[in-house]
């Protein structure tokens, strides 16, 4: 299984586009452009797999900085501030790695922050 039979290659390419830039990836924007924001759980693990270059269970600092390498071989590599980041944000759990359910848990966490900005500002109105 490949990222296209999950993810259309069209947002794929959007998403790539996007964050060109050095320092420009954010893997919020990132995972809505792409579509793994509209994926399932179970299709967020698929795209786990697919991205766990060693299959070890865990996407560790040194292969997250290749994450957007993983979508297109001539993508750029994620600067260390982004790999940083990234890694902060899906770490889960605090070991310095990411599971797959960091992965999904990512996802979740995006859509709370969502719902809650929402609610925020209709407060505010």
């Amino acid at each position: 299984m490949s990222l296209t039979d999950i993810l259309s290659p069209s947002d794929i390419a959007a998403a790539l586009r996007d964050c060109q830039a050095p320092d420009s990836f954010s893997p919020k924007k990132f995972f809505q452009i792409s579509g793994m924001s509209k994926k399932s759980s179970s299709q967020l693990k698929e795209i786990f797999r697919i991205l766990d270059n060693d299959q070890s269970g865990f996407i560790e600092e040194d292969e997250l900085k290749y994450f957007l390498q993983r979508f297109e071989c001539g993508a750029r590599v994620l600067t260390t501030s982004e790999t940083k980041t990234f890694l902060a944000a899906a770490d889960h759990d605090g070991d310095g790695k990411i599971g797959a359910e960091g992965i999904v848990s990512f996802k979740y966490r995006m859509r709370h922050l969502r719902m809650f900005a929402v609610m925020w500002n209709s407060l505010l109105c």
